[in-house]
Formats: C-alpha cells, sequence, structure tokens
C-alpha cells in the first residue's frame, strides 16, 4: 500500500503541536513580518533601499538585513530611524 504524501500545511500543523518548535516558528514568523513590513513600506514611498538607507543615515546592507528578516541585531534606535525615515512613527507594543 502506498502511504500518502502530506500537504506542507498538514506537516506544519503536525509539527505546531510541539511547544518548542511553535515557539521557534513563531519567532521566525515575527522576524519576517517586520523585514516584509519595512520592505513594503519602502516600496510604497517609492524608495530604493539606498535611498532610504540615506534618509535614515544608515547604510544600504542595514536596510536589508533588517527587510530580509533574518537578521536580529537591529536596535530600536534603528527602527525607530526607519520609521522617520519613510515619514512614519515607531510603535511598540509589549503583550
Amino acid at each position: 500500500m502506498k502511504k500518502k504524501l502530506l500537504t506542507f500545511d498538514e506537516v506544519l500543523a503536525k509539527k505546531l503541536e510541539d511547544e518548542e518548535f511553535r515557539k521557534h516558528y513563531e519567532e521566525e514568523l515575527k522576524n519576517l513580518r517586520l523585514g516584509l513590513k519595512i520592505a513594503k513600506l519602502r516600496e510604497k514611498i517609492g524608495l530604493t533601499q539606498k535611498q532610504l538607507a540615506e534618509r535614515s543615515r544608515t547604510s544600504q546592507s542595514a536596510i536589508a538585513r533588517v527587510e530580509n528578516g533574518n537578521y536580529l541585531g537591529y536596535s530600536l534606535r534603528t527602527l525607530e530611524k526607519i520609521a522617520v525615515a519613510a515619514g512614519r512613527k515607531l510603535e511598540l507594543i509589549i503583550k
């Protein structure tokens, strides 16, 4: 008898039952969402990474790292400079 192949969603649902896996998954998802949000905002206002970097007095590579979602070395100050350079405010919510 041939074993049924599981879909990605089925495998993920099973993995998320593990508390430690779920914790790491949710943390990574938060980082990816932040990076995507910054990238979308930058594109919405029509700036390149280099232009946003110049406005926020940082480097293009720093913007790329933040947008990537895998980099965790940024500070709240850096995020605030990016937000201000994009004409936005940074809000921090602790739940």
